[in-house]
């Protein structure tokens, strides 16, 4: 172990500060139960006192089991203290830091869950049951670049047949509210392709919330692999889609008239003959 102090077993002292081989006094203190460093009167069990940012950087490693670590700023007398508290036991192995503003007592009877790990690796900042590998109660403000791995901007929406729908297939807008297969070629209904087929995945999702129907990603913007039938003309590298009467399926868009505000997107691959699945390029028109 690299340090200035190695405790092996058990050290026992009367009170002291330790010095150098100089006979300079160290700004180490011990005594019966207490032991401060940095400082030759300590307050607690351990009181640490560190320098400004213009003296030289300060640490504190501990090893080991501990119930938790509470730290407080220094306020006048009858003013609340602002309190933080690291309790890695608090929820059953997870990681907390609390912080609530009183005088005395423990924080953790009322205090605000500011960051919490769990078990799993969750992070959750404002909440303590964070459900994915980050939950965020609040606003986030980025000053740098947001980059996704994913492909489209998908939109949660409710499902008609209340039944999952394979992800390529093409949507439109039911009489009633949800979302349904489509059935004829040129559909004006058309809302966009269930996200989720081959190498694409939804980069981002929106309006995602808890329902007793069923909902799934419908991808809106950029690239998704999309179910296509060139049996109502063979498909090339950027040709408009349409609807197509194959259910769920899309076809080349050869009349423009009908086309108008049924175009679903581009194609990104050809496809001569047969269906199947092809990325294209969401374009709603």
């Amino acid at each position: 172990m690299a340090s200035n102090l190695q405790v092996e077993n058990v050290l026992t002292a009367t009170a002291q500060s330790v010095k150098d081989q100089n006979g300079k006094t160290s700004p180490f203190t011990l005594s019966t139960d207490k032991v401060g460093v940095g400082t030759t009167e300590p307050g607690s069990a351990l009181h640490v006192e560190v320098g400004d940012s213009q003296q030289a950087a300060a640490s504190l490693r501990i090893s080991g089991t501990f119930p938790g670590l509470s730290f407080y700023a220094n306020a006048g007398a009858g003013e609340a203290r602002n309190w933080a508290i690291a309790a890695p036991w608090f929820h059953n192995g997870d990681f907390s830091i609390l912080q609530s503003n009183k005088s005395n007592g423990d924080p953790r009877e009322e205090g605000v869950a500011r960051l919490h790990i769990n078990a799993a690796g969750n992070v959750g900042i404002g909440t303590t049951e964070p459900q994915e590998k980050l939950v965020v109660i609040g606003n986030i403000l980025a000053t740098g670049d947001i980059r996704l791995s994913n492909a489209d901007c998908a939109e949660d929406f409710t499902i008609g047949t209340d039944v999952l729908v394979e992800p390529g297939t093409v949507m439109v807008l039911g009489e009633e509210d949800g979302l349904y297969p489509s059935q004829h070629a040129y559909d004006k209904r058309v809302a966009g392709v269930v996200s989720g087929a081959g190498d694409y995945k939804p980069g981002i999702v929106l309006d995602k919330q808890t329902s007793e129907r069923t909902r799934q990603p419908i991808a809106l913007l950029g690239k998704v692999y999309c179910k296509v039938d060139a049996g109502h003309g063979a498909i090339e590298i950027g040709d408009l889609l349409t609807t197509s009467p194959t259910p769920g399926h899309a076809m080349k868009a050869d009349d423009p008239l009908k086309a108008f505000g049924a175009v679903i997107g581009k194609a990104l691959r050809p496809l001569p003959e047969g269906s199947g699945l092809i990325p294209i390029l969401i374009a709603l028109q």
